[in-house]
């Protein structure tokens, strides 16, 4: 925006509430402001004698996006009211964050239209190499991180077969990562990058994936690495349930699971080797964190991912041997943990942590990776910058039901295909759009970005659907997290519903509806969808029959989200006020 724009936002930032200390500075590229600001963001002492930096699902997102926070993440039983189901006021209140400052732009969705325009976009590997660098001058040895899904979620990524963010990473100086959705990739491809590219610079860690005929290990399980002096070892977690929430014939000889014996056991084997200090490094998502670091003794800390789930402190659980700080770094290159570590005797005996936001105005790109980046955009930048259309409302994906861009996608399925009803899988990666933004190729490859984006049209019976629909929220609710699977309810257009997400499997999705009337079990539905896991299916990319859609709109309208009626669940702090 130009000065006046600037002006204008802050001036309607005012009369909201928002403060404006500091929104010049963030607001602006460069200054004395910019640098005032930043180093009241990033200037954090150094503590103890051991560091690690982590960043998780940064979904190839190479530039500065928008990214909207959760206002729905509901917990159940033991999740209820605890981090990480806090949205919104509970999640301010909870870490004692100032209501309208840049942290709680960062770490929630309220005010979210005007607090993006004030606070500028966030992420981009060119200003997170910056916060990086920042912080490997003033800690010696500290480790970088990548807690997976690193390579998919962009269209350069998926043009490049991920080489685009392979060779970020290289030049990002990670040291070792762990892995999810670069497995759809497939295991052929998987391997050759850590064969060729990652051969001596980057560890890929899995202890948990295991050939299909005789159980060896696929992956190294772990890696110790000495930080001024003292033995740490980092244990990688693959996604347990890779093969079931994405396509099995991509990596037919693996296997995979949360296997909890085994990473018990490499947690001994690490500490017998002398490592005085123990991470998890893992891609679970933070509810199945939460309970291995209750059963599994001698882990230090896991830092998490999968579930985008931004957590300003770690949660510590305590199990039968000791404690273990529990953490989870949010998503799409918005977010750079810091964990400071002072070990003495051979054991850990105090931390700090901080999840530091990656403000694009406040931190200056990094000459080097934005060479990169600019080179890589290069082949396909008209083709990436190309004007579908204008959104006159918000676009967003994240949250436990649905979002207005996914109810974009549902809309143009069913308009297109013809279908009375619509399924979107219940992805929490893709960006966000402002409204009066116009939509680009990349903003819509941002969110179907996938190596099986095909769509179709089948005939389902009403019994059939409720099947699915109470399947995929016992993945999302079932009260043991170690039988959740990290993504979000699968997303509905036309067909309307009751959810309780705190009832008994087969008995959470009540009163189906179709126009107002009641779905009948024995009848037959045209059924749209997208990002079938079968092999063998076929179908016109999703991409395609959504910019077909756009362009053909010129103007979308504000989405008016089909959201079920939620039941059981009033009061939750994982739910707006």
């Amino acid at each position: 925006m130009d000065r006046r724009e600037f002006l204008q936002v802050l001036a309607s930032a005012s009369a909201a509430g928002l403060p404006l200390a500091g929104c010049a500075g963030i607001g602006a590229t460069d200054g004395a402001g910019a640098g005032a600001a930043a180093d009241a963001m990033y200037d954090i002492p150094r503590f103890g004698n051991v560091s690690l930096l982590h960043f998780t699902d940064c979904h190839a997102q190479l530039t500065p996006i928008y990214f909207r926070e959760p206002s729905v993440n509901i917990g159940v039983a033991a999740a209820n009211g605890r981090a990480p189901h806090l949205v919104g006021e509970h999640l301010l209140k909870a870490y004692g964050i100032r209501p309208g400052s840049a942290q709680a732009h960062a770490f929630t969705y309220l005010d979210f239209d005007l607090a993006a325009r004030t606070y500028g976009k966030v992420g981009g590997f060119a200003h997170l190499a910056t916060l990086v660098k920042r912080m490997r001058a003033s800690r010696p040895g500290a480790l970088l991180l990548d807690g997976g899904d690193t390579w998919q979620g962009s269209a350069t990524a998926l043009w490049t077969n991920g080489q685009d963010m392979v060779d970020a990473c290289k030049l990002l100086g990670v040291d070792m990562m762990a892995a999810h959705w670069e497995f759809t990739l497939g295991a052929k491809r998987v391997k050759e990058i850590i064969d060729k590219d990652f051969k001596g610079r980057i560890e890929f860690l899995a202890q948990n994936v295991k050939t299909t005929d005789f159980e060896d290990p696929v992956f190294k399980p772990y890696e110790i690495r000495s930080i001024n002096g003292v033995p740490v070892a980092v244990v990688g977690q693959a996604f347990p349930y890779t093969p079931i929430a994405n396509p099995r014939y991509m990596t037919p000889e693996w296997s995979f699971g949360i296997q909890e014996e085994r990473m018990q056991k490499m947690v001994d084997e690490a500490r017998a080797k002398g490592a005085q200090v123990v991470v998890v490094l893992s891609h679970n998502g933070m509810d199945v964190d939460l309970k291995m670091a209750s059963r599994v003794t001698g882990i230090d800390a896991i830092l998490g991912g999968h579930t985008h789930d931004g957590v300003p402190q770690p949660v510590i659980i305590a199990n039968r041997k000791g404690k273990t700080l529990v953490t989870n770094a949010g998503s799409n290159g918005k977010f750079l943990g810091v964990l400071d570590l002072e070990v003495k005797g051979g054991r850990l005996v105090d931390f700090r942590y901080r999840l530091l936001p990656v403000f694009a105005n406040m931190l200056p790109a990094d000459r080097e990776m934005q060479d990169l980046i600019d080179r890589v955009r290069a082949p396909y930048k008209a083709k990436l910058e190309e004007k579908l259309a204008v959104t006159d409302g918000l676009l967003y994906r994240r949250g436990n039901f649905n979002g207005s861009f996914d109810q974009l996608i549902l809309d143009a399925l069913m308009e297109v295909k013809g279908a009375q009803i619509a399924f979107s899988p219940g992805f929490r990666w893709g960006t966000s759009v402002l409204p009066g933004q116009a939509i680009t190729r990349e903003h819509l490859m941002d969110q179907t970005a996938i190596t099986y984006p095909y769509t179709t049209l089948t005939d389902m019976t009403g019994e059939f659907i409720k099947t699915v629909l109470e399947d995929v929220c016992d993945n999302l609710f079932n009260p043991d997290p170690y039988y959740q699977q990290g993504g979000d309810m699968v997303r509905v257009g036309g067909l309307t519903y009751v959810c309780d997400p705190t009832a008994d499997m087969g008995r959470r999705i009540l009163d189906m509806r179709l126009n107002g009337e009641p779905i009948q079990p024995s009848r037959t539905y045209k059924v749209a969808g997208w990002a079938p896991v079968a092999e063998g299916a076929t179908g016109e990319p999703v991409w395609d029959v959504v910019e077909s859609w756009l362009k053909a709109k010129g103007t979308i309208a504000p989405r008016r989200l089909n959201l079920p009626k939620l039941v059981g669940v009033q009061g939750n702090a994982g739910l707006a006020g």
